[in-house]
């Protein structure tokens, strides 16, 4: 136990170092992660993508209160987006956390998987949608909320490669839309956590120390590494050259895609 604790510690910590350093979200590199680690820790085939998942989003409730404080001290949250997106987000993602939780786990990963590649090309892109509008109003900022809440639970992230984009869409400059989907990414990791413990809760086949389908000892080790390393890969981004390392990173993801592709071929 100690051992797998251990290399949960390590999956935290190299998350919250890229996370800081590229400002990707801990969620696309803790899933995939988990999906590797999880068969040799005793966790069931058909379940593992769903404990990678629920497991990361749990995860998520810890470093997005860090990320949040840390970009409210520098004015760059709109607390009006987050009070009108927040609705939609946690009916979408508990919903969608809560639908995950019965559906195949073929499905979960091609999905997974579709979502890595469009990332990766937009990564290596680097394109962002010109601003054309302004913020809807609040009925359809929450609608907008529920949809980037659903695909969130059905991959495991805070949202911010969802939310950023539609913000900037919108016309809110990019520092202030990566602060407020920082906020955002703790209601929709309360909503999904819940939804993927409810759906998983009772199952006789899960492993001792899971909450539904949450693993509380790799949540344990992801949580406290990630937290740490997070600040010291923000420190880093400002003297190393990102922008290569964010187009490696992209390739990196295509790769782990088709490793997954692959192995459910």
């Amino acid at each position: 136990m100690v051992i797998s604790l251990l290399v949960y510690l390590c999956c935290g910590a190299i998350a919250g170092v890229l996370a800081g350093l590229l400002g990707v979200g801990g969620g696309i590199v803790i899933v995939p992660m988990l999906v590797a680690i999880f068969p040799g820790q005793g966790i069931p085939p058909q379940y593992v993508q769903q404990m990678a998942l629920g497991t990361s989003l749990a995860s998520i409730m810890i470093t997005s209160v860090s990320s949040a404080r840390a970009h409210n001290a520098r004015g760059a949250v709109h607390w009006d987006i987050f009070r009108n997106i927040t609705p939609g987000i946690l009916i979408g993602t508990f919903a969608g956390g809560l639908v995950a939780t019965h559906m195949p786990t073929m499905f979960l990963k091609i999905f997974f998987i579709c979502f890595l590649l469009v990332v990766s090309v937009q990564m290596l892109s680097n394109y962002r949608p010109p601003a054309s509008r302004d913020m809807p109003g609040a009925l359809g900022t929450a609608g907008a909320g529920g949809v980037i809440g659903l695909v969130s639970s059905f991959v495991g992230i805070g949202g911010g490669t969802l939310s950023v984009p539609f913000m900037s869409f919108c016309n809110v400059p990019l520092h202030h839309a990566v602060g407020t989907s920082a906020a955002i990414g703790f209601p929709i990791a309360v909503a999904g956590t819940l939804g993927y413990i409810i759906g998983g809760w009772g199952r006789p086949d899960l492993p001792a120390l899971s909450l539904g389908f949450v693993n509380l000892w790799a949540l344990l080790g992801l949580a406290v590494a990630s937290f740490l390393t997070a600040p010291l890969g923000a420190r880093l981004s400002h003297s190393l050259p990102t922008a290569k390392l964010k187009r490696g990173f992209a390739v990196f993801l295509i790769l782990v895609a088709l490793k997954m592709l692959w192995s459910i071929l």
